[in-house]
């Protein structure tokens, strides 16, 4: 007897587009989440009145009709929606020679970056000008439509093939890399170093890490669609999936920790949760990353040794340092909600501690504080190894926090005086709650030396989701990963029966 038709191990944003989707497609579906809240990386938590994301806090697309974002797709599908607030800047970038507006129009942008480097202006739009190309090309087929196997090829053939032909001539970018592109068209060393600070912001590389289709989709959709908050922050858009789920039928389980997925005969067959209870489904998805997948929730046994050592191989990004803090607001005129602040331009971009990024969303959403008060949102990188909790650890955490209170202090000078509530996160922190390897953002696979492992596992019926599996550290990646992975679990002519139903 089977208990459902599909198990999801984990309920972050891949694992919830992946169930919800599944659940439209008429499987019976249950999510198995361990924690008492839903959403993964991309969760939303409460302290003493203040709402804070413990993630993302950078979206575009979430409610433009024409929207490439696979989140936005996999929310009209389910028939949810959330309300945003649409602002420009999208932010500020801080060096330590200048700080300017980030603005979503291209145009704007690079009148900003002209009062720098003129000439690295001018270069900067060649450089965006070849990427906007690929863009253009890719928008005519929505990732909606794709899937992860042989018979995309029929999809795209089929559905597809006047945008197929446009994307013929950027072949090339399709497996290039930033930097490839940057090296033809981009000598100015300043602005070299600003396209080298975006790319980081998108995948945790430099330019020359990153694959160029990620930044031509980031630079189109943010100068058509603009950028927008969630009212209500990252949780409503887990909410809105939840919502979603549950609509088309699908369950999930809070709370419920899975310890194994079953595998006999090398077919998954269900899972074992923490207290003993078996559930049985002859298909099983996982959202936890490669490295717990592979290391804790199979035996070592069940995976050929070669593959699986491989996989636990994967090179990964580094965790973070995240502060969380409660502010009194008095006085703070003019604030915006985004910045970049790089302490030391001899540095790398990627050194942990130099490169901060601060989220003060409560500038859009004033229900995330109390009255007379902001959230702030501040992180950067953090190797994993070295932390312990020992009687040094509040110490040690005190310490790495003192970059990001010295980013803040470039945007709110007095605002250690200011602090009501004070969280500090490590990458013990998010090895805990987000039961993340080393509290890992995903794997580090830089363009052109190798490929994101798929959503599929040398196990039959056994699949993945989430950013091991798919290039960036953003959310439209990981929805991305749960389309590809659900669309692979349906007939093509179901799915194009849902974009038709999705147009008419």
């Amino acid at each position: 007897m089977q208990d459902s038709d599909v198990i999801v191990i984990g309920s972050g944003i891949g694992g919830l587009c992946a169930a919800g989707l599944l659940a439209r497609y008429g499987k019976r579906v249950v999510v198995c989440e361990s924690h008492t809240i839903s959403g993964g990386a991309a969760h939303s938590f409460r302290r003493r009145g203040f709402e804070f994301d413990s993630g993302p806090s950078f979206y575009c697309g979430l409610t433009d009709t024409q929207s490439l974002n696979p989140l936005k797709q996999v929310l009209d599908v389910l028939g949810e929606s959330i309300q945003v607030i649409s602002y420009d800047p999208l932010g500020h970038y801080h060096f330590p020679e200048s700080a300017f507006a980030v603005y979503s129009n291209a145009q704007r942008y690079r009148e900003q970056v002209a009062k720098v480097t003129p000439q690295g202006a001018r270069e900067l739009q060649q450089f965006e000008e070849r990427l906007l190309g690929l863009y253009e090309a890719m928008k005519g087929i929505p990732t909606l439509a794709l899937r992860a196997d042989w018979q995309v090829i029929l999809v795209l053939l089929s559905r597809y093939l006047p945008s197929l032909i446009k994307i013929l001539p950027n072949l090339s970018l399709v497996q290039a890399s930033v930097g490839d592109v940057m090296d033809a068209t981009v000598q100015d060393p300043w602005v070299r170093r600003l396209i080298d600070l975006e790319c980081f912001l998108l995948s945790g590389l430099k330019a020359h890490g990153t694959i160029a289709p990620e930044v031509a989709f980031m630079l189109g959709e943010r100068s058509r669609a603009g950028v927008e908050y969630p009212v209500g922050g990252s949780g409503a858009i887990v909410k809105a999936l939840v919502r979603g789920l549950e609509r088309w039928g699908g369950k999930l389980r809070m709370g419920c920790h899975v310890e194994q997925i079953l595998v006999e005969s090398g077919k998954a067959v269900g899972v074992r949760l923490q207290k003993g209870e078996v559930l049985k489904a002859p298909v099983v998805i996982s959202n936890a990353t490669i490295w717990d997948t592979y290391n804790q929730l199979l035996r070592p046994e069940d995976l050929p040794a070669s593959y699986r050592k491989v996989a636990l191989n994967t090179p990964k990004v580094e965790s973070f340092m995240h502060l969380h803090l409660g502010i009194r607001a008095a006085g703070l005129k003019n604030l915006t909600g985004h910045h970049v602040v790089v302490h030391d331009s001899s540095q790398e971009i990627t050194t942990p501690g130099n490169t901060c990024m601060i989220s003060i969303p409560s500038v859009w959403d004033a229900t995330l504080a109390p009255e007379g008060h902001h959230v702030v949102h501040a992180y950067t990188l953090e190797p994993y190894a070295g932390w312990e909790r020992n009687n040094s650890y509040e110490h040690k955490k005190q310490e790495k926090a003192q970059s990001l209170y010295r980013a803040l202090e470039r945007i709110i000078p007095d605002i250690r005086d200011r602090i009501v509530l004070e969280l500090i996160g490590t990458p013990l922190t998010h090895a805990h709650y987000l039961r993340r390897y080393q509290g890992t953002y995903g794997p580090a696979i830089s363009a052109g030396k190798g490929t994101f492992p798929s959503t599929h596992t040398p196990i039959q019926g056994l699949y993945r989701v989430g950013d091991s599996t798919m290039p960036g550290i953003g959310v439209p990646a990981v929805a991305a990963s749960g389309i590809l992975c659900a669309n692979s679990l349906v007939q093509p002519q179901q799915t194009a029966e849902l974009l038709d139903n999705l147009k008419g």
